[in-house]
């Protein structure tokens, strides 16, 4: 259901950004801006790992410095039919994980100190299966794919209001149907991109947690985990780049007023609600 969901929010998204062409210049402007775009996403695809991990000073471990994170990630790697990811420790006390890398064969799973001295055996095998299915479904691909499409209507809408302000769309001065198309390219269609984007994120997350539960069979554990994560997040903020905040498995921006429609994350309440039916169902 929510990878149908994610499909159906990118055709739409897609839509947007032939129209915003349209309204723009014709197919021209559109795929330039989407070139473009595309550019400064494929170089973050191909290098979002190493500047986020960078980012956050994320130590990789081996076997031997991690011995009971790295039994973990092997025994779920082969559950779900993955190759062993990179692990990392982040030197942080609060508690949060997240993955990265632009395929299963160039991944990495990053997790914070606080995290292993928060969760039991279990609920830690939730929170890395939610991990590991992210790597699964390549959601990094599909966040960069969004991220480019998003990326190339805020350009254009950017390109069409200097334009307004110079005289550029002087042609729409005498047609009233062409000034509201204008005024709605401008400040309706990156709105609605953003949020398209965020929708998307979240139905990932979702997907992830189901992901999770048929990995590791244990949907409480995540439920589980999830609570103490959402608890400790607000005791605890972390202190990140709202850039990076959708990767991680709890919004750690928690703590801070903002809107859940402008929220990367769904509520955890609702996530927990979704496990305890898988519960039920397996």
């Amino acid at each position: 259901m929510n990878t149908l969901k994610t499909v159906a929010l990118m055709a739409v998204l897609t839509v947007l950004l032939m129209w915003v062409g349209k309204v723009f210049g014709g197919n021209q402007g559109m795929v330039m801006a989407l070139i473009f775009a595309g550019a400064m996403n494929f170089i973050s695809y191909y290098f979002s790992d190493k500047i986020v991990l960078a980012m956050y000073r994320a130590k990789e471990v081996s076997y031997s410095e991690a011995p009971d994170l790295y039994s973990i990630v092997l025994n779920l790697t082969q559950k779900a039919n993955l190759p062993m990811p990179k692990l990392y420790i982040i030197p942080s006390d609060t508690p949060n994980a997240f993955a990265t890398g632009r395929n299963p064969h160039h991944a990495a799973v990053a997790v914070t100190s606080g995290i292993l001295k928060l969760l039991n055996k279990d609920e830690l095998e939730g929170v890395l299966g939610h991990e590991l299915s992210h790597i699964k479904h390549r959601d990094i691909l599909i966040s960069s794919i969004v991220a480019t499409v998003v990326g190339a209507i805020m350009m254009l809408a950017h390109m069409a209001r200097w334009m307004a302000i110079f005289g550029g769309f002087r042609r729409s001065d005498e047609d009233s149907s062409g000034i509201f198309e204008l005024l709605a390219m401008i400040i309706i269609a990156p709105i609605a991109a953003v949020l398209i984007q965020l929708a998307i994120s979240r139905a990932r997350e979702y997907s992830a947690d189901e992901g999770s539960a048929k990995i590791t069979g244990k949907p409480l554990s995540l439920a589980s985990a999830l609570e103490k994560l959402e608890a400790y997040s607000k005791r605890i903020p972390m202190d990140v780049n709202p850039s990076t905040a959708h990767m991680f498995i709890v919004n750690p921006l928690k703590g801070k007023d903002i809107l859940a429609l402008f929220s990367t994350h769904p509520p955890v309440e609702k996530r927990i609600e979704r496990l305890r039916k898988l519960a039920y169902a397996y």
